[in-house]
């Protein structure tokens, strides 16, 4: 009788220290050192993913072609080596688009392709998912020369692999996000914002959860209009649909990045209509608050000089630490984002 006693005793005490050990340890996200991980996004790793990336082997990511491909692999070869998954519900790194979907009158044909997508699930609300997107395609080869599409949209491309690895750096902390992010790199935006399109017509999680989209493309580099200042984004259509967006960039900028944020081509009457141009758009029309971070036009656009070479690393890298920052209250905040206008 003892030793039943004894032994029943031991048993719940090992039981116990077991159920202690596996509890999660609540930390206190006020105390989070946000500046350790943004700063984790350095120039160096942008300039080594970049130089992969939207190198000639990758033959200008034409859609749907060997090139595009081939840098999709690279991208889920570096997420896997940093712990990131695909995300749930999903049963691999690909969101298949097929060429039917992608098909416009007087456009030559396009190849199936995919979108590529990872996954943080959030800790508190992971039904709430915020999206980060970029595209990884480019308009590939013209006459036998590789049009590389560095700062288009390569610098956006290798951006969200390191705002992933931000992120994933201080979950390991204990301060993964509260809401679920989705590192979405879509396909074919060159030749009409396919991926995207699918994407919000087709979502993994439901459109009324997606609380706003990121959107990087092109951000590498600098425009005429400020050649002699570099420390700047164009921020696009963060005001269009929610003002708590718009606020919550502004504030992260001033207590983080203090670059110059550039409305310019926010302005509803501006000519590029740059608004309507990239893959924000097909979140925005949902109804889904966006930012579209950007730098501007430069010779090199849709030309075969936009090579890695030519991007200002240091540039690049402060542009993407504004994403990481603004992301990361969007991810840890109280509320959502709160859409107040049409």
């Amino acid at each position: 009788m003892k030793n039943t006693l004894l032994l029943a005793a031991v048993s719940c005490f090992i039981v116990s220290c077991s159920s202690t050990a596996q509890a999660p340890k609540q930390k206190d996200y006020a105390k989070a050192d946000v500046e350790k991980y943004m700063k984790s996004i350095t120039p160096g790793d942008l300039k080594k993913h970049l130089y992969i990336v939207a190198g000639d082997e990758m033959q200008g990511r034409n859609t749907g072609e060997e090139g595009q491909k081939k840098a999709g692999k690279y991208l889920i070869e570096q997420y896997k080596k940093d712990g990131i998954s695909y995300p749930k519900g999903a049963t691999s790194f690909y969101q298949p688009v097929p060429s039917s979907f992608m098909m416009r009158p007087f456009s030559p044909k396009l190849g199936d392709s995919e979108n590529i997508w990872a996954y943080i699930e959030g800790t508190e609300k992971p039904d709430e998912v915020l999206v980060i997107s970029a595209h990884y395609d480019h308009v590939g080869m013209k006459n036998g020369e590789v049009y590389n599409g560095a700062d288009d949209d390569g610098s956006g491309t290798v951006a969200l692999l390191e705002i992933a690895q931000a992120f994933t750096q201080a979950k390991k902390d204990g301060y993964g996000p509260k809401r679920s992010i989705l590192f979405l790199h879509v396909t074919g935006e060159e030749h009409g914002l396919h991926g995207s399109r699918y994407y919000s017509e087709n979502p993994l999680f439901p459109i009324s959860n997606t609380i706003a989209d990121l959107n990087i493309d092109m951000i590498g580099r600098r425009d005429d209009a400020h050649k002699d200042n570099g420390n700047y984004v164009y921020v696009i259509g963060s005001d269009r649909l929610s003002t708590d967006l718009h606020n919550i960039n502004e504030d992260a900028n001033k207590k983080y990045t203090k670059l110059d944020l550039d409305y310019t081509f926010n302005d509803v009457n501006d000519p590029n209509q740059f608004y309507y141009r990239s893959d924000h758009y097909n979140f925005a029309k949902k109804g889904i608050p966006i930012i579209f971070y950007f730098n501007g036009v430069h010779d090199d656009y849709h030309q075969p000089g936009d090579k890695p070479e030519k991007i200002e690393y240091d540039l690049l890298a402060k542009r993407a630490q504004l994403a990481f920052v603004t992301a990361w209250e969007l991810a840890n905040r109280e509320n959502r984002p709160v859409v107040d206008k049409k």
